[in-house]
């Protein structure tokens, strides 16, 4: 390697190693911990205990809380928690309460017995659901008002690899906790888990923001200051409902194709060991590959060509699986096209979400950004619940997966349109400099 190449590659791996999307990492180990008490461990804790299967599957509904969030993300922006913010400032207050929330639901959970009572154990998943949402909201503005501009994308990166080790650590810790003290010391073990976004926060020191600007007081001035500034910042700016429609279309594709892939393989006759070998262990190395790449492009192709490039691959990914269809059994066309699928997915969460984030007024960056990563996947699940069978019926595989290559494509037109037109963040943003209060759209 020559040694300009050496020196590129080292400034595009520095952002990784630097305290912002270190600091991104702990959070998003926090973030991933309530999540699988409800979405993993639950299942199979309930499974165990002997309760039927139609009762089980309903405790999904425990996850819906988290498409609700942006409802209340408004009092994330404004509500001060009394005396904690003035010791500690307003965002780190509230992630202390979130934690707090978090720490006791999960302890509320495990130490109740679901055969004993099944309505106030599904309080008290539900109860989980919404400290997980709520810590969600916080991790997200906190990570995005620690990071400069230029570290986004590996701050992006960061908090999903945080993600993915909170939720592994949480799942299989709590199992093999449980087989060997019982749920209750396996719930309460997984709380552990949240000490490390303290100590990045006590570390890191409360976020900068711009001055909150009141309207006056009383319940009108609070709803005006909380809900309608937000969106009234973001609509009025130029090009904001082409951003949005981008927001809401650019999953389509990916989400109708991914709601049957265990069907589409089972139909294919792979079996579960070479669908847990190819699909669940190589797709993961493959998507924390995607991850880390995602970082280093944004890092050296800017923002508006990383971007571009994560939804060209995307949308490739879901043409490999009609060539899937086409090829039929064989193990080792599905490790390549799953493998590129996690790989795409992985460089696009980096990289659009770092454009979401750039988004966001750093006034109301948690009401903002919980809205716009809940319109980005509203919608594909929206389309996809109860058709994705029906089209596999009526079109077969091959046809479906060109399909949903082809429902890709809105979302690629509408950013390039968005490029022509100067309305995507600028490269030149990516500077180092901290990112400004209200980014351009």
């Amino acid at each position: 390697m020559t040694q300009p190449a050496r020196n590129a590659f080292l400034a595009s791996i520095r952002p990784y190693v630097e305290a912002g999307p270190l600091g991104a990492l702990a959070l998003g180990m926090a973030s991933g911990t309530p999540y699988t008490m409800i979405a993993a461990t639950l299942t199979t804790r309930l499974a165990e205990a002997g309760i039927e299967k139609k009762s089980v599957t309903a405790f999904g509904l425990a996850l819906l809380v988290y498409s609700f969030k942006p409802l209340w993300a408004p009092l994330v922006d404004r509500l001060r928690i009394p005396i904690l913010a003035g010791l500690i400032g307003q965002r780190r207050a509230w992630l202390v309460v979130a934690i707090l929330m978090a720490s006791a639901a999960i302890a509320w959970l495990g130490a109740l017995d679901p055969t004993a009572s099944l309505g106030l154990f599904a309080a008290a998943a539900i109860a989980v659901g919404f400290a997980g949402a709520t810590l969600d909201i916080v991790v997200d503005a906190i990570r995005i008002e620690w990071l400069r501009t230029d570290q986004m994308g590996a701050g992006s990166g960061m908090t999903q690899y945080g993600w993915r080790m909170g939720s592994y650590i949480a799942g299989a810790g709590a199992l093999v906790l449980a087989s060997q003290a019982g749920w209750g010391l396996a719930y309460l073990a997984a709380i552990i888990l949240f000490l490390p976004s303290l100590v990045a926060a006590a570390l890191l020191g409360e976020p900068k923001r711009p001055p909150v600007v009141t309207s006056g007081r009383g319940f009108g001035a609070m709803v005006k200051d909380s809900i309608v500034a937000p969106l009234a910042d973001f609509l009025g700016r130029p090009g904001a409902w082409i951003v949005l429609a981008f927001v809401l279309v650019h999953k389509i594709g990916d989400t109708v194709g991914q709601l049957s892939i265990r069907l589409f393989y089972n139909d294919l006759g792979f079996t579960k060991e070479e669908v847990a070998t190819y699909d669940v262990s190589l797709g993961l190395i493959g998507y924390l590959a995607g991850v880390f790449l995602g970082g280093m492009l944004y890092k050296r192709m800017g923002l508006a060509g990383s971007v571009f490039l994560s939804l060209l691959l995307m949308g490739i990914s879901n043409a490999a699986y009609a060539g899937l269809a086409v090829i039929g059994h064989d193990v080792w066309a599905l490790a390549a096209v799953q493998g590129f699928e996690n790989l795409a997915s992985g460089i696009g969460g980096v990289t659009v979400g770092a454009w979401l984030a750039l988004l966001c007024d750093r006034r109301f960056t948690a009401t903002q950004f919980a809205l716009l990563s809940s319109a980005a996947a509203i919608l594909g699940r929206a389309f996809s619940s109860g058709t994705a069978g029906a089209l596999i019926e009526s079109l077969g595989y091959v046809d479906f997966y060109w399909l949903t290559t082809a429902l890709a494509l809105p979302g690629v037109l509408i950013f390039v349109w968005l490029w022509r037109a100067g309305l995507v963040v600028a490269d030149d943003n990516a500077s180092g400099d901290p990112a400004p209060a209200a980014t351009p759209v």
